[in-house]
């Protein structure tokens, strides 16, 4: 007999309802908030000297994606994230994701850039893509975030 696809299952094994979220804490002005893991913090328990690379690549402020560090890295991307999740008990791309959102969300309260601008800056190829990230991680949209950090 063939077996029957189910969404909820993966080779027989029930997959996880729910995805893992950020910590979320409402500010004085009503923003949401997300306790993220700051890379800096992570770098002296990581005894990994490529993890430790990594680490500090990430802090250093610039976009970053996971095929960059795995070539200054020398290993497959596969290998680099599943190390990297073994080594600091965090998703690599949950951590990138996490400082892209923090890095959009600092620019769009200290700056007059962009939204295409920002987006572009914490390294998106397009707008829409930006913005439904940001709205995913802040449930907000970017131009409701600024406009609150106005105030």
């Amino acid at each position: 007999m063939g077996s029957m696809y189910s969404p909820g299952r993966k080779n027989g094994v029930e997959a996880a309802k729910s995805k893992a979220e950020p910590a979320t804490v409402t500010a004085s002005n009503g923003s949401a908030k997300h306790n993220g893991v700051k890379p800096g913090v992570l770098i002296p328990v990581v005894q990994d000297s490529r993890l430790r690379k990594v680490l500090q690549m990430i802090a250093s402020d610039s976009p970053r994606k996971i095929h960059e560090l795995a070539l200054e890295c020398n290993l497959s991307e596969s290998h680099l994230q599943h190390l990297f999740k073994q080594g600091t008990g965090v998703g690599l791309g949950r951590l990138l994701s996490e400082q892209r959102m923090q890095r959009a969300a600092d620019l769009l309260g200290q700056t007059n850039l962009s939204i295409k601008e920002i987006a572009w800056t914490v390294g998106y190829e397009h707008t829409s893509s930006f913005t439904r990230a940001f709205e995913r991680y802040y449930r907000e949209a970017p131009r409701s975030y600024r406009q609150k950090q106005g105030r």
